[in-house]
């Protein structure tokens, strides 16, 4: 808690291989039987499918062991809505459809179900660290779940109709969040950017297709939902993930080893401006907390942890400041209060 305010489960928690990979991520894309897709769907029919899934994720709750809320996109907020997109619990479609958006979330966020997004429901599972099979077991739990209590659209060619051709037959996205500025600083990332695409995997920065790189954050997913199973699809990413960590961490060595008063000055350098700085813009703290992070999994930086420095990545956003000041923060009014947030978390 920071001032009162709950931050997000896969920022603030740790988890396997954390120093490098931030979360894991499952997305699971589905439509129900006799509903056109959402953006020809009426507002009624929006609402009444919203309740279908809600009436059967709480019906199987007890299995679940969670605690799920229904948010209504028109019951919240501008500033709210942007402050889920910022915590990639919502799309900025979903944050945008007022009319028949719903969000089904329990307690620590680390499940949530976009309904009446790009597809009827988007069941979506995130988890602190290389946590690929443990997202995908619960993401497919509640995916029978629902499918217990209501007619998912199925082809027997096709598999799951989705709304958009590139989903079709799985429905299933898995993606990890990756911190990789030793591959990204020595232009590394350029090879593993064209040996992904070769085999069917997308690199994309923080917040998904056509973002920047920011803070050395990328997001790693298939791309091929059709013609494979969804075992082999995580199977698939796990590996890919295993050859990037681990070229990560050799390349992090080398340059501990040869250039250690470089990689020190650099922290330690990018430490003082965030502990000082009066105004300072969001590219510019994800950059710097970037060279932090890395200092202090190499141990060169001692007054810090790799917790508090994700943490930080969710409280300069423009919805968290908004919302922790509760004002409509001008954008020079933003970068001060973003600085003096960092000056009091980092």
């Amino acid at each position: 808690m920071v001032g009162g305010f709950k931050l997000t489960k896969w920022l603030k928690e740790s988890g396997p291989e954390s120093d490098i990979v931030i979360s894991s991520r499952i997305r699971i894309a589905r439509n129900l039987s006799g509903f056109p897709f959402p953006h020809m769907l009426k507002e009624d029919n929006g609402k009444d499918i919203a309740n279908r899934v809600y009436n059967a994720v709480i019906e199987g709750n007890e299995s679940l062991g969670k605690d799920f809320k229904l948010v209504e996109m028109h019951s919240i907020d501008k500033v709210d809505r942007l402050n889920y997109v910022e915590k990639h619990i919502i799309s900025p479609a979903l944050a945008k459809n007022t009319a028949t958006g719903s969000l089904l979330i329990n307690q620590d966020e680390s499940i949530a179900i976009l309904i009446n997004e790009e597809d009827h429901i988007r069941i979506q599972c995130l988890l602190p660290g290389f946590q690929l099979d443990n997202s995908w077991n619960l993401a497919d739990k509640i995916d029978d779940l629902v499918e217990e209590k209501v007619k998912y659209s199925f082809h027997e060619e096709l598999g799951y109709l989705t709304s958009c051709p590139t989903n079709l037959g799985t429905g299933i996205r898995a993606s990890l969040m990756m911190h990789l500025p030793a591959l990204n600083m020595t232009g590394y990332i350029n090879s593993i950017l064209q040996a992904s695409s070769q085999i069917g995997i997308a690199v994309r920065g923080i917040y998904g297709e056509g973002t920047e790189f920011l803070g050395n954050i990328f997001q790693v997913s298939n791309q091929v939902t059709l013609g494979i199973t969804e075992e082999e699809i995580i199977k698939n990413l796990k590996n890919v993930g295993i050859q990037i960590i681990q070229k990560e961490r050799y390349i992090r060595e080398s340059l501990l080893k040869d250039k250690k008063v470089e990689l020190e000055d650099k922290a330690y350098r990018s430490y003082g401006i965030l502990k000082n700085a009066r105004k300072i813009t969001s590219t510019e703290a994800m950059k710097l907390i970037s060279h932090v992070k890395l200092g202090v999994v190499l141990g060169l930086i001692k007054d810090s942890s790799l917790e508090k420095l994700n943490q930080l990545m969710e409280m300069i956003q423009v919805g968290f400041l908004q919302k922790y000041y509760k004002s409509q923060l001008s954008e020079y009014d933003r970068d001060v209060k973003r600085a003096e947030i960092i000056r009091m978390n980092i």
